[in-house]
């Protein structure tokens, strides 16, 4: 069954540009002047803890809340003086499962489309339950559906008007594994066809694998903003986690260690590395002290690490 979505602007433009944002709640201060640009078919992840502002900013980007300063465009169109052609544009699948109970998977995305105007979109509803592996639930009543069905439904929503921006909030929140590689694999199609792809996730192996930038928010601050493979390399390096069989690690590698508390406590030793390169000299000051080794593993640094890292040095 081909799939053929609606095609990119042939314009060179902005798929998202969030200029200078701030929206407060009485006290709290929910964004604090959040700037970003998010290109034509990039895949971008928009992290951050509990609080940080994320769902603010995508409701703001849906034109469901209204920013207190600051801009936001799709595609060229402000979600607020030009709210129609923006929203077209964009197709939300929120963290919540929201959902009328009164109607089947068919009869609830007809209603989404519907909502933008678009009649005897049958066609297309069939085909995207059928990528969602909806197809054999297309009859039965929402509140029949499991959580994960509920989610597909959620996601289908969003495609119903084939929009040319997506935005994933925490879409495999508390789902199984199935739907989750469903998921992704209809996901990561759309981006490669052109498909400009929002995710945020508190799964940040997801995000590790999927995005090519990402963003990090904390307290409704933009605190980290690179390409995902550039995070990993800048912010924290490799591990070499060396077990030694006979002798003690050299003087000249104690700069090295990682817990300082290991060259008292026993012969298993961490080092830092930040690349492959630095492995070789090491092993060569091993051999030079004489020293054997049992084991060793070299952990290369993952994006946990860098969250971890970011969000524990911004205060």
């Amino acid at each position: 069954m081909a799939v053929s979505f609606l095609k990119a602007p042939l314009a060179r433009m902005a798929a998202i540009q969030i200029n200078n944002v701030e929206k407060r709640y009485g006290s709290l201060q929910a964004l604090g002047g959040v700037s970003l640009t998010i290109e034509e078919g990039e895949f971008f992840g928009l992290l951050g803890p509990n609080g940080a502002g994320k769902t603010t900013l995508i409701s703001i980007l849906a034109g469901l809340n209204r920013a207190d300063a600051g801009s936001v465009s799709i595609h060229g169109h402000d979600v607020v003086t030009d709210y129609r052609e923006a929203r077209k544009r964009l197709g939300v699948v929120p963290q919540e499962l929201v959902f009328d109970p009164f109607f089947t998977v068919r009869e609830t995305l007809r209603m989404q489309s519907g909502y933008f105007g678009l009649r005897k979109n049958d066609a297309w509803i069939d085909e995207v339950m059928h990528h969602l592996d909806l197809t054999s639930k297309a009859d039965a009543n929402m509140r029949s559906l499991s959580g994960g069905m509920k989610r597909r439904v959620l996601v289908a929503q969003a495609l119903v008007h084939r929009p040319p921006v997506i935005v994933l909030d925490e879409p495999t929140a508390g789902v199984d594994v199935e739907l989750r590689q469903t998921l992704w694999k209809f996901v990561a199609r759309l981006n490669r066809e052109g498909h400009t792809v929002v995710l945020t996730t508190h799964y940040l192996e997801e995000a590790q694998a999927l995005c090519n930038r990402i963003a990090m928010l904390k307290a409704g601050r933009v605190v980290a903003l690179d390409s995902t493979s550039a995070l990993i390399r800048r912010i924290s390096g490799s591990q070499l986690e060396v077990r030694l069989a006979r002798g003690t690690l050299p003087a000249s590698l104690h700069n090295l260690v990682s817990h300082p508390e290991e060259l008292v406590s026993g012969n298993k030793y961490t080092l830092r590395v930040t690349e492959y390169a630095e492995v070789e000299p090491i092993l060569s000051r091993l051999r030079e002290s004489g020293v054997e080794i049992e084991d060793m593993q070299l952990h290369q640094a993952d994006l946990e690490d860098v969250f971890i890292q970011i969000m524990e040095g911004e205060k």
